[in-house]
């Protein structure tokens, strides 16, 4: 059995596309995936499957329409093993995420976009944003102080966003925290 983090794009946001996490949770056990765990009610989620990410990806995308009433039907999956979320944490620009006071700090999962189309997409406000491409992801900086004039939420104009999840730092480092200590838990037990 590997473990998964699934990053789920659409629910929950704007009181739109309502999925509660209990039932999420309940939905995903029921098509026999263990250990189901979920983080913050934005479409996070941990567990254990011996299927690979791909037919994981699909088989969550086809459920979510059939189990809850979902208002635009564009929900998007992402599946990521516990080594590729490592690695979205390992590859961090250095000191991103370090000043929370200071900045909000974001990474934008890409959901089967390739990094070169999407980082014209931004348009970093000098002194305000800063950006960084990585492997898979963006890593996106915002000025606390400033973050009313920051020009990242540009991003959702553009047809590119359609193929993005976002998530902040804390949460990122949250979901492999937990997906950590649930394979610690399959290699102790």
């Amino acid at each position: 059995m590997n473990t998964y983090v699934i990053l789920i794009r659409g629910i929950n946001v704007g009181g739109k596309n309502n999925v509660p996490m209990a039932d999420l949770r309940k939905c995903l056990e029921e098509a026999d995936f263990k250990n189901v765990s979920t983080y913050i009610a934005s479409g996070n989620v941990i567990l254990k499957s011996g299927k690979p990410a791909n037919e994981i990806k699909n088989q969550i995308e086809t459920l979510l329409p059939a189990h809850f009433n979902l208002d635009d039907g564009f929900v998007k999956v992402m599946v990521l093993t516990d080594k590729q979320i490592q690695a979205v944490i390992d590859n961090k620009p250095q000191g991103f995420g370090e000043q929370p006071d200071m900045y909000h700090s974001d990474v934008i999962f890409l959901m089967e976009m390739d990094i070169s189309l999407v980082m014209p997409v931004f348009k970093p406000r000098e002194g305000v944003d800063k950006i960084w491409p990585g492997a898979g992801v963006v890593y996106s900086q915002r000025l606390s102080a400033q973050r009313t004039k920051s020009r990242l939420n540009k991003i959702m104009e553009s047809p590119a966003y359609k193929s993005m999840t976002i998530r902040n730092w804390n949460t990122a480092t949250k979901l492999l925290e937990i997906s950590q200590k649930m394979a610690q838990e399959e290699t102790s037990g």
